[in-house]
């Protein structure tokens, strides 16, 4: 009887397979690393033969753990990073290393490189721009597809296969080339509530005129919770599975974990709108549904059925978070390394401090968290951080006061993207977090002082995995539809509701923040 899923979710540095049960329960779990290759500034390379053994590794590690046998598993899902991958017309891995070194063939999601042909894109005032909040990310394929094309043309000749790195892990492990509907929608300016998804004048215009021929794209897209096919003997080999396993369209990590958090709410559209999730780890995204279309500036997206049938999503995001915290420890921490340990020693000491202090602690410290740029509601990936505020003090409390402003500024930049979707006309009340930032107890404090919403965290130990088996227990029929199975496999919370007492601080702060951004555009004017 097939009565488990494997979910999967690849991240910046490693790969998470979890087997659940048809209840949502995460019965094993295993993790491998991966490599990330920094050759420049800007420049982020991932190896897809090495994601691909680390994931092998992971769910035949986790299935060991469960004692579930390949022939109980129905189904596989796959979530991971926005991170593109090149290969050539026989499949095998193309480089997009500036240097030509043949093992990285992976565009990671984090990499800048394409600042100059994002800024292209925006220049164009496309109307498929207004599902990226009329301004486009480096981040997103298309500016680095153009990069690829312009700087490496040899290697674009050569090409037959674009993907998105979770459509490169279905075609992996089925051989199909199909592309889901949620990494076209979200990442490749692909409008799913068009009767043609791609728009030809708009690829024309970034030149690109070539690229569904050259990347093996095809015109339609598979809805999340349908299925792509079974795995093929190969891939159910490696991945100590069968070949009755189906597997599920892959999903953009932060939207798993938009589902593992919200798919309970999913049956009830009206209540789902005053829900937001937050998917908080090295970088950190706020996302919402909609039954109507409410675009806005700095939003990526809406975009139609990137996740739920018949809704609408939106995303808002800070492109460095838990990297930010680990930069700052880095930095100002005389080089000590930003390992979970000392992390909880910053937070304790941090604790202390405001008991001796109260409000008044570091109350003169200011951060601008844009260290890599401001993804939302500024939408500019050239913008830098600030800090304001520093004394001649390099001790152990010095960082922890740096650290704590830090964070504070973190939630700061969440209320204000939240202010912006409120402009948008999404009325939300309730913050669903997962990912890292759960276990750093100042920003959870911090998420629900700083934004004034109720905050609830998920009992389940990994949402974006839950998220991703969701689907899969979809693919492989143990559900009809995504809002049987939110409802079935969903996870309790523990809920935070926000310190009155606070609120004036945190107002306060807000607006300090406000004005720091008005100085550093005043300053940037100038001649």
């Amino acid at each position: 009887m097939r009565e488990y899923v494997v979910a999967v979710d690849i991240g910046t540095g490693s790969a998470r397979a979890g087997i659940f049960d048809r209840k949502g329960k995460l019965l094993a779990r295993a993790d491998r690393p991966i490599a990330m290759n920094r050759p420049e500034e800007n420049h982020a390379e991932h190896d897809s033969e090495d994601i691909w053994a680390a994931v092998c590794g992971a769910v035949r590690s986790a299935r060991d753990k469960a004692g579930v046998g390949a022939k109980n598993v129905a189904a596989i899902g796959f979530d991971a990073t926005c991170s593109l991958v090149v290969r050539d017309r026989d499949g095998a891995p193309l480089s997009i290393n500036r240097a030509g070194d043949a093992r990285w063939d992976t565009i990671v999601w984090l990499d800048h490189r394409a600042l100059k042909e994002a800024d292209f894109c925006t220049s164009t005032a496309h109307p498929v721009l207004h599902h990226s909040g009329r301004v486009m990310s480096p981040e997103m394929e298309m500016p680095k597809l153009m990069w690829l094309k312009r700087h490496l043309p040899g290697q674009w000749e050569r090409a037959g296969y674009f993907f998105d790195l979770a459509d490169y892990m279905s075609w992996r492990a089925t051989g199909s080339k199909a592309r889901s509907r949620c990494t076209l929608t979200a990442k490749w300016n692909y409008l799913a509530h068009k009767e043609r998804g791609w728009q030809p004048d708009y690829l024309e215009q970034i030149g690109l005129a070539d690229l569904l021929d050259r990347g093996g794209l095809p015109e339609e897209t598979l809805p999340v919770g349908s299925a792509v096919g079974r795995l093929t003997a190969a891939a159910a080999e490696e991945l100590g599975l069968d070949t009755e396993c189906r597997v599920a369209p892959g999903l953009i990590d932060a939207y798993a974990g938009a589902l593992g958090v919200l798919g309970r709410f999913a049956a009830e559209p009206a209540n789902l709108e005053r829900q937001l999730a937050l998917i908080a780890g090295t970088s950190s995204c706020i996302v919402a549904f909609s039954r109507e279309m409410k675009p806005g500036f700095g939003m990526w997206g809406p975009y139609f059925e990137a996740v739920l049938p018949g809704c609408w999503l939106v995303e808002g995001g800070q492109s460095a978070t838990g990297a930010l915290l680990d930069h700052i420890v880095r930095v100002h921490g005389g080089g000590r390394e930003p390992t979970a340990e000392t992390h909880m020693k910053i937070i304790e000491r941090v604790q202390q401090l405001r008991a001796l202090h109260g409000p008044a602690f570091a109350d003169r410290l200011h951060v601008l968290p844009d260290f890599h740029g401001n993804r939302s509601p500024l939408a500019d990936p050239h913008a830098l951080g600030v800090v304001s505020g520093l004394a001649l003090d390099s001790s152990f409390d010095a960082l922890c006061r740096l650290y704590w402003r830090t964070c504070v500024a973190i939630a700061l930049g969440i209320r204000h993207i939240l202010e912006m979707m409120k402009e948008a006309g999404y009325n939300l009340d309730t913050l669903h977090v997962t990912g890292g930032h759960v276990r750093n107890p100042l920003l959870m404090e911090l998420y629900c002082d700083v934004t004034g919403c109720r905050v609830v965290a998920p009992e389940t130990p990994d949402a974006v995995l839950l998220g991703t088996a969701m689907t899969a227990a979809v693919a492989g029929g143990l559900y009809s539809d995504l809002a049987e199975a939110g409802t079935a496999m969903a996870s309790s919370g523990h809920e935070r509701l926000p310190d009155a007492a606070s609120r004036s601080v945190y107002d306060r702060d807000y607006r300090r923040f406000l004005t720091l951004y008005r100085h550093r555009a005043e300053l940037e004017a100038m001649d």
